[in-house]
């Protein structure tokens, strides 16, 4: 019988978490492999044998900040009963992730992405298919409000509100990071949905 090889001494879920706490903090290109395995307290080959590449590794936190401070405002979308309900729930959503006191104060997905080595393009498009995933996600949400009734607006108009408020989530996170409180969000949020009316009324004939 062939010997096996010698068990794993560390947990994978442990240590993808706190891959995961370092990405965020630093974003893909200020982690490097070595800043990795002193975080997770494991050596290099041990990344390598469990989890891949860093990038192999990047994806599969991307995976799970997508089960976990992702979720919320996903789960918003899907559950309010109307379609300006939802979309005023993933927003505040939102927010309450990105100003929590024991996480860093923004959205992973839109400023933990590389920004200009050619050797990254594959993360940034990586990252960019989850947000046009977003997008698809609260048009969905939007086109779900038309069929229930709840909300009159043509395939165009769909499109330009959905990308309306995919950017104010997107703004939230820069502002979120540049030190705006959760009660100064929640104002941004007022405003967002003081335009709802004006994005989804007919237009004047």
């Amino acid at each position: 019988m062939a010997a096996r090889g010698r068990p794993r001494t560390f947990d994978p879920d442990a240590a993808l978490r706190t891959a995961l706490d370092l990405f965020w903090e630093r974003g893909y290109e200020g982690t490097s492999l070595s800043d990795l395995a002193q975080a997770m307290g494991i050596a290099s080959a041990s990344i390598y044998a469990c989890f891949g590449t860093k990038e192999d590794l990047f994806r599969k936190v991307m995976a799970l900040y997508g089960t976990t401070s992702g979720e919320p405002p996903r789960r918003a979308l899907r559950e309010q009963p109307t379609a300006r309900a939802a979309i005023h729930a993933m927003l505040r959503a939102t927010a309450d992730e990105i100003t929590r006191s024991d996480a860093p104060h923004y959205c992973m997905l839109i400023l933990a992405a590389p920004t200009g080595a050619v050797e990254n393009h594959a993360v940034r498009e990586f990252l960019a298919d989850i947000r046009r995933d977003m997008y698809a996600t609260v048009r969905d949400r939007l086109a779900r409000g038309v069929a229930d009734g709840d909300l009159t607006a043509s395939p165009a108009g769909l499109d330009a509100i959905a990308r309306y408020y995919t950017t104010v989530v997107q703004g939230l996170s820069v502002q979120a990071r540049d030190g705006a409180t959760r009660a100064e969000l929640e104002a941004v949020i007022t405003c967002a949905m003081a335009a709802w009316d004006a994005l989804t009324s007919p237009a004047p004939r």
